[in-house]
């Protein structure tokens, strides 16, 4: 069977692996992007598609605010549109501890860019007169906003076979190897992929690769719970989410263009890795409409039309795993993003490449090294 060659494979095509051989190609690597199914297919085409800096850890923000430069760009850069609407995010909050977070949160995040602008009720109620009157506060982040999910990692596909880019979709990887130099990569139909660097962006199977090169990691898989309503005349701008820790009331939405409202929250379930399968339980999809309309009112007249999950993988300490391997040189990793990984996702694009092409990165990603859980495990021995 044939071989084919490159500067670097990469293991994975989602919006990860998608970004990262565009980049590459954009630095003269040569680039072969594997996906078992098609580009865009797994997690990164079924989650909520929040292009949302505030409330990720404010660690994450450098790398966050490195991604916003390039989704300002992305039209231009990529020459799709992937719907995307800069239209603000709105965390809200019922209770005294909810407005003491969002307020901490912001101070915290002040040296970074977000322009976040609190709100006493008065306020978001003035703003936003469709909520009801359980929101008591809330955080408005006028640079954040929402694009399509099903769209994304295509449209990077497609950029980067137009760069240059081999993609070679529907290809089952059975084994990632390194073998003398090279890194061997070998398919179920028998063809190989040779390359002295290897980028693993295998979403939810990520830790299946690693621990073969004896780099275990404590990840859990589950499934989102999304649904999207008929479309109404559009009215609700900016992205909207609960800053609570009871699952049971958690609920975020946002409107599209054409009017839908894709509403998730309810928890998750458990997925089905063998048969690559994930499950909306209907139980939650119930419990988040009736916690909608605790935000919003009018939510209680609108009809689902659609439900779906997916199957993402979620970190023990939700950070992802980015960065060279701890034991094999060549090898690198970014997977884990913890159901929090679209709007970084053509940062951790632009990065990796920049990792792999020049050995470092102007941002800092040490937090999210591999390393970090062989330390772990040798303290708790």
């Amino acid at each position: 069977m044939s071989t084919h060659a490159a500067d670097v494979v990469i293991v994975g095509g989602g919006f990860m692996g998608a970004a990262s051989a565009f980049f590459l190609r954009k630095r003269g690597m040569s680039v072969i992007l594997l996906e078992r199914g098609l580009i865009g297919q797994q997690a990164s085409g079924v989650n909520f598609g929040n292009v949302r800096r505030q409330g990720r850890a404010i660690e994450q923000l450098p790398l966050a605010n490195r991604s916003r430069e390039i989704w300002l760009k992305l039209k231009e850069l990529i020459g799709e549109d992937v719907e995307l609407l800069l239209s603000g995010h709105l965390r809200i909050g019922y209770r005294p501890e909810h407005a003491e977070r969002l307020e901490k949160y912001a101070q915290d995040a002040q040296p970074y860019g977000l322009g976040l602008q609190m709100m006493s009720a008065k306020a978001v109620h003035e703003r936003f007169p469709y909520l009801g009157p359980e929101v008591t506060s809330g955080c408005y982040a006028p640079y954040d906003g929402h694009a399509n999910p099903r769209l994304a990692a295509p449209a990077f596909g497609r950029a980067a076979v137009r760069e240059g880019a081999q993609v070679f979709e529907n290809t089952e990887i059975v084994n990632v190897e390194k073998d003398a130099e090279d890194f061997r990569v070998s398919a179920a139909d028998g063809r190989t992929f040779r390359a002295p660097a290897v980028l693993i962006t295998a979403g939810a199977w990520g830790d299946r690769i690693s621990a073969r090169f004896g780099e275990p990691v404590p990840m859990i898989v589950k499934g989102p719970q999304m649904c999207v309503t008929e479309p109404v005349p559009y009215a609700i701008a900016p992205t909207i989410g609960l800053a609570t820790d009871v699952v049971e009331e958690v609920v975020y939405f946002r409107q599209v263009a054409r009017g839908n409202i894709v509403i998730g929250g309810g928890g998750h379930e458990p997925v089905d890795m063998e048969k690559r399968r994930a499950y909306v339980n209907p139980r939650r999809t119930l419990m988040t409409l009736a916690q909608a309309p605790r935000v919003i009112p009018a939510f209680k007249h609108l009809n689902i039309i659609r439900v779906w999950s997916g199957i993402e993988g979620y970190m023990e300490d939700s950070r992802p795993v980015m960065g060279p391997s701890a034991r094999v040189p060549g090898l690198y990793y970014a997977f884990g993003f913890s159901g929090h990984g679209f709007q970084l996702g053509p940062g951790v694009g632009d990065v990796m490449a920049e990792l792999i092409h020049t050995g470092a990165t102007t941002t800092p990603i040490e937090h999210y090294h591999i390393g970090r859980f062989a330390k772990e495990a040798m303290q708790a021995a």
